[in-house]
């Protein structure tokens, strides 16, 4: 009996896991990943969904009502519970609409410089001598100057606005994907599947767009999480100096600067919105480092 039944259990047929269940065991066994991609998820969320969460007017002022503090302090009430700033308005509502322009700006900025250096770089990679060296030039100079000292100069010239910001920024933080995208490519470029194309009759574009640029997609992805939170962090800044996005914009930069007068007495004006740009850098940082892991070579299965 006993040897039946062993007989059947080898003749059983193990039980098949569905791609898309390994590929969710994969990803929960990358925590920073994880942890990040919830943080970040729920913040897109929260971002989308501002207009029905924000209990309150983010443009709204009052000034019967302005400096409340949060709910935790004595004179706090819930129907502000984060409080007000200096004219009245409702920091909890201001918060989540700034969340919105921060990541419309990190995104926005991570694209555009996306586009601007994988193209650099990709040039520079598979054509090589001339080319090249005028790319790896344009580089050079690029990380020559001081990313924050240029965006400065350039906002205070042309002013600041939130698409200019994006434009602003898109155009300084390209460096990192031209030199990730020259690299890879010249590790592609020589690739017995290149090589095949060629013989085949394919066009150089054809080669570039559908063979090399597929092929770089992996570590481009973790530099556009990196670039998003440079440029977030830029943002931030250049608001804080009146220099980036204007009144009345609920950015977490502006805020800080708006409460920078009040930061002995009434410190949670400039907490509430650091502390805001701080979980969010640090989610986007979790998922690009988790992705770094994940598309590691030894970790590619």
């Amino acid at each position: 009996m006993d040897s039946i039944s062993l007989s059947k259990s080898m003749v059983d047929p193990l039980p098949v896991i569905p791609p898309w269940r390994k590929m969710v065991n994969r990803l929960l066994g990358y925590h920073s990943l994880t942890i990040g991609g919830i943080m970040l998820g729920v913040i897109i969320v929260v971002a989308i969904f501002a207009p029905w969460i924000a209990p309150h007017d983010p443009y709204a002022q009052d000034v019967t009502q302005r400096m409340i503090p949060p709910v935790w302090h004595i004179q706090g009430t819930w129907e502000h519970w984060l409080g007000t700033d200096k004219l009245g308005r409702d920091y909890w509502s201001r918060l989540l609409y700034g969340t919105r322009i921060s990541l419309i700006i990190g995104f926005a900025a991570a694209i555009l410089s996306g586009f601007i250096g994988t193209t650099l770089g990709i040039l520079a990679g598979y054509f090589g001598g001339r080319t090249d060296a005028i790319i790896s030039y344009l580089i050079t100079t690029r990380l020559a100057l001081p990313v924050v000292l240029v965006a400065l100069a350039m906002a205070s010239l042309v002013g600041g606005s939130l698409q200019i910001v994006i434009i602003l920024l898109g155009s300084l933080l390209w460096d990192r994907f031209a030199v990730v995208a020259r690299a890879t490519t010249q590790q592609l470029r020589d690739s017995e599947f290149i090589a095949s194309a060629k013989v085949l009759g394919a066009s150089t574009w054809y080669i570039l767009l559908r063979e090399i640029l597929p092929n770089i997609l992996s570590p481009l992805i973790v530099v556009v999480t990196l670039e998003m939170a440079h440029a977030i962090l830029l943002e931030a800044t250049l608001s804080f100096l009146g220099l980036g996005v204007q009144p009345p914009l609920p950015s977490w930069g502006l805020m800080v600067a708006e409460g920078k007068a009040y930061m002995f007495f009434q410190p949670w004006v400039i907490a509430i919105p650091g502390v805001a740009l701080m979980i969010l850098v640090m989610a986007i940082n979790l998922v690009g480092d988790g992705l770094r892991d994940l598309n590691a070579p030894q970790n590619r299965s």
